[in-house]
């Protein structure tokens, strides 16, 4: 079976798009990637050894503008360059995002089968154009069904999650300790984990800076931030401000896994990624949906979890140090609500996502 995925832009569609790619390679499935040549998506598909394809794809402009206008002649462009790739696959794999439009346009003209993931509570433009025609759509949010038209055959599967963050319920204890080892957190202390996406947040951050200094006195706290390079300096002024609370500011984590064996708690925007992670590892949250993203689905996604108990919703225009540093100290309070939360965040958590987009995709290419 020969799958084209069209995936990229951001780690967020990246990262589901390489735990579907890994699950179908082990199947057997030959597995290309098609993505935007600047992309995390070309640097993480070489490394783990799946082929590549570059694609012409941008963002299609909301607002009418001079990109707008030529934003369907690139389209048309970058669907004649797929076509070579299409022809060659048994099935096409939009994961969502404007980098899966051109190859999925170009499978559709070419009349092979189309797999479609939404990661989103309200669905992404290019999966709702695509929808009508594709064979089975993959969605990580229940709520995403009334976003989509009437006919798409959708099935809840999950968001695909890598396996070294899937294996963290198994193996919490023994990562732990290497997290303490890696990470420089100190044992016996009870650890918050706090990031914001790849390239960081600031609100996020010079909150948990400012919550950082208010939980001082806190000496069996210690917060880890992965800050984004820009404001790591921030945050470490934090630490050397003299309380027992101890903070750890690193710019990145290539091993996420780490950080979620250690947490306790998480403090994180409302990417559908970030969500599939952290509930995965059956951890409690405050999540922080960002404000700017389209349709506000950052939102949706968190009261998502809210609804199921296994999160609570901070809104960005209430995010202060006060209210944040209250909102950690309040949980870290009761043990039997983070419980509780843990509880339900492993219970809606699909760590089988993969399989079962998987199955999705193998049923279409028949």
């Amino acid at each position: 079976m020969r799958v084209v995925i069209a995936a990229g832009g951001t780690a967020g569609h990246v990262f589901p798009a390489l735990a579907l790619a890994r699950h179908l390679r082990a199947a057997g499935a030959e597995v290309v990637f098609a993505g935007t040549a600047g992309g995390p998506e070309a640097r993480v598909a070489r490394a783990e050894g799946f082929g590549f394809a570059a694609v012409q794809a941008r963002p299609f402009p909301r607002k009418v503008s001079t990109g707008a206008l030529r934003a369907p002649l690139a389209a048309a462009q970058g669907v004649r360059a797929c076509r070579p790739l299409v022809d060659r696959a048994d099935v096409v794999v939009g994961m969502g995002g404007y980098v899966s439009v051109p190859p999925v346009l170009a499978a559709l003209a070419a009349r092979r089968p189309v797999v479609l993931h939404e990661q989103n509570a309200v669905a992404g433009l290019a999966n709702r154009l695509f929808a009508r025609w594709a064979r089975r759509i993959g969605l990580s949010f229940a709520e995403a069904a009334a976003t989509l038209p009437g006919r798409a055959r959708a099935v809840v599967t999950g968001n695909p999650v890598r396996e070294e963050i899937v294996a963290v319920r198994e193996r919490r204890a023994d990562l732990a300790d290497e997290a303490r080892a890696a990470l420089g957190l100190e044992p016996g202390r009870r650890t918050v984990v706090v990031f914001g996406g790849s390239q960081g947040a600031r609100r996020i951050d010079e909150a948990a800076a400012g919550a950082a200094r208010l939980l001082g006195d806190r000496g069996d706290l210690q917060l880890l931030v992965l800050t984004g390079e820009a404001h790591r300096g921030m945050v470490e002024e934090a630490d050397g401000a003299g309380g027992r609370l101890r903070v750890r500011a690193l710019p990145f984590l290539d091993r996420m896994e780490l950080a979620y064996a250690a947490a306790d708690l998480v403090v994180a925007r409302a990417g559908a990624s970030s969500i599939a992670e952290i509930t995965v590892c059956g951890l409690p949250a405050i999540l922080v949906p960002y404000p700017y993203a389209t349709a506000n689905h950052q939102e949706a996604n968190a009261r998502a979890v809210e609804r199921a108990g296994a999160a609570v919703v901070l809104r960005d225009v209430e995010l202060t140090p006060r209210v944040l540093g209250t909102r950690i100290a309040a949980l870290l309070e009761d043990p039997a609500t983070l419980a509780r939360m843990a509880e339900r965040a492993t219970a809606w958590g699909k760590p089988d996502a993969a399989a079962r987009v998987a199955e999705l995709v193998e049923e279409a290419a028949g």
